[in-house]
């Protein structure tokens, strides 16, 4: 009895196509000119996989909104540096130190109510891509 060194498969596939998608799939098979099995383990080997990409409708805006509220982050980040920078130097806050923590307080506050808004504007209407 002659023995094969090809691998033991015990797992078994099962999927459904259209007819349309049957039938490219029975001509690629053909053109290959190796089994349906044989032609699905290279397709699985061999093939890169796209993922695929959830995203919302506005996209561009709400990317647009986040990238001057980043920026706007960061300034007051800047501004909130120097004001405690100040404060460490001298010890004592002046009245302008004290208006200028909470402007800044103030503007984060509504950033972040900004942010949440937006989000939520973009929450529901989602469309699925594939790259």
């Amino acid at each position: 009895m002659r023995k094969y060194n090809t691998p033991h498969r015990h797992r078994v596939i099962k999927t459904r196509l259209t007819e349309e998608e049957y039938a490219e799939f029975s001509e690629r098979v053909t053109l290959c000119k190796m089994s349906q099995a044989e032609f699905i383990r290279q397709a699985l080997i061999k093939s890169s996989i796209r993922s695929v990409i959830t995203v919302s409708p506005v996209n561009d805006e709400l990317l647009s909104a986040v990238g001057r509220l980043t920026a706007e982050y960061g300034k007051i980040g800047g501004n909130l540096n120097q004001i405690a920078r100040c404060l460490n130097e001298y010890g004592t806050p002046y009245n302008a130190l004290s208006q200028e923590v909470r402007a800044a307080l103030s503007g984060l506050a509504a950033l972040k109510f900004e942010v949440l808004q937006k989000v939520g504007e973009a929450v529901g209407n989602i469309q699925t891509y594939q790259l």
